[in-house]
């Protein structure tokens, strides 16, 4: 099966083709630093940063960019409120935004550009705009013209008509037309500004993203991506403005990450409900976190809540216990096992339906489904009294794959549920009923190395933790 990606610009599914055999390029638009990031943030994050892991998976060399907004009207605001230096905020923001997704277990992009690094690349970027009829200057700022580019509102399926009705010019701003939007803006007194043709400023920030994909990937790139928040008008505009100067398609394929709500409503700062990435980090293993933010499709809606967060936690450490039973019971197997041949044709089947969920727009939802069936087909074949360690480490090593693409760490260490040490207890009795000593003495020995005692009974068998 070809890899199929869903293409924002299109609403379909279409055959993901690269650029270059055997390379993806990558564009994720990255935060505007200035506070610690939201979950809502961290959702793209973990997404694209699967979607990354599972191409090179797939044998591909990846370049991936995540850009930082480091100049803008929000830093600029929170500076002077704080007394700070603005260059000072944003890097100390830039290293709080790396530090969160890394707990999430997020990899480092290939680049990290930052806006304050690219300023020579969009004023030329801003120059060619003009040259060519795109845009205009008027004392000291610069807007481009969306009206001449014939194609505007593709991305966003709207009309240039319907966008014209609800564009406003706010007070100050010189527009020719409402819809224009600024590339370069006139420094205000006292603003961190940068020279220009036209004076001293500073840039818009749509045009910041067009500069930066094409310094670090060239004029088309296979990936652009992002949170479906800025479908419009961000990247309506990189659009408009990147194909408007190089006369290239932009990107071959957009892809947006649906929104995070909280207990089933929107998040947001006025209702009292937004979450700190680093704050839920703190209350919930991040490793579950990102396994909880997986088990939805990327596209759909995602909801919060510490009861659904606490039920990802119990699937993610079943997964994990039946790892650790696996690996328990191969000190042990007797490396005989008729069907040894067909358990083993059964865990590849296993490992060939993650990849068909994956290669079906990154379906994390359903390759979390096959870890699930994994797990329970483990299960059952650790209830068998002839196993093959040949088995076990294939079990083993599709389990760890599928984590290790996921981006989720397996934690052997990871403490047995309740519910799986009463599992034990009754496969325990089975045996010891079947006469099956070996069995029962080496589940006894397994819950010991856990730090769980057992007490045998005239009412039963009791446990407790060590």
């Amino acid at each position: 099966m070809s890899m199929m990606i869903y293409n924002t610009l299109t609403r379909k599914k279409e055959k993901f083709v690269p650029i270059a055999a055997n390379e993806v390029s990558m564009y994720v638009c990255g935060p505007t630093v200035y506070n610690y990031i939201h979950i809502g943030n961290a959702r793209p994050a973990i997404v694209f940063d699967t979607v990354r892991r599972y191409f090179e998976y797939k044998g591909f060399d990846v370049t991936y960019v995540l850009n930082f907004t480091d100049i803008d009207d929000k830093i600029i605001a929170e500076a002077n409120k704080l007394g700070e230096n603005t260059r000072e905020l944003a890097n100390r923001f830039v290293q709080a935004y790396k530090k969160d997704v890394a707990t999430f277990g997020v990899k480092e992009a290939t680049y990290h550009p930052r806006v304050s690094e690219t300023m020579d690349e969009i004023i030329a970027f801003v120059e060619g705009l003009i040259e060519k009829n795109y845009a205009y200057e008027v004392n000291g700022d610069v807007y481009f013209k969306p009206r001449a580019f014939d194609s505007y509102g593709k991305l966003s399926a709207q009309s240039i008509d319907e966008l014209r009705s609800g564009a406003r010019i706010q007070i100050g701003e010189e527009k020719e037309d409402p819809l224009d939007f600024a590339l370069w803006k006139k420094a205000k007194e006292g603003e961190i500004a940068w020279e220009s043709p036209w004076g001293e400023g500073r840039p818009g920030w749509h045009i910041e993203c067009s500069a930066m994909a094409k310094k670090y990937l060239g004029d088309t790139i296979d990936i652009h991506a992002g949170g479906q928040d800025l479908t419009f008008p961000h990247h309506e505009n990189e659009i408009a403005q990147s194909e408007a100067l190089n006369e290239k398609t932009f990107a071959n394929y957009w892809m947006h990450n649906g929104y995070i709500n909280i207990d089933n409503e929107k998040m947001s700062k006025s209702l009292g409900n937004f979450i700190l990435a680093r704050d839920i980090a703190k209350q919930h293993d991040p490793q579950v976190i990102r396994f909880f933010m997986l088990s939805v499709h990327y596209r759909n809606p995602i909801n919060f809540s510490d009861e659904l967060l606490e039920g990802a936690k119990n699937s993610y450490d079943r997964i994990q216990t039946a790892y650790m039973n696996l690996e328990h019971r191969k000190q042990t197997s007797l490396n005989i096992d008729p069907r040894k041949a067909a358990w083993i044709e059964k865990i590849t089947q296993a490992e060939e339906n993650f990849i068909t969920a994956m290669d079906d727009d990154f379906n994390t939802a359903n390759a979390i489904t096959v870890l699930f069936d994994l797990t329970k087909d483990a299960n059952l074949y650790l209830g068998e009294k002839q196993t093959s360690v040949d088995v076990i480490n294939r079990f083993q090593e599709v389990i760890a794959t599928i984590f290790s693409v996921l981006g989720i760490e397996l934690n052997t260490e990871a403490e047995l549920l309740d519910s799986d040490i009463d599992a034990l207890i009754e496969e325990r009795n089975e045996a010891r009923k079947n006469k099956d000593f070996a069995r029962a003495d080496e589940i006894r020995d397994q819950l010991k190395e856990q730090n769980i005692l057992l007490e045998d009974t005239a009412q039963g068998v009791r446990w407790r933790r060590g």
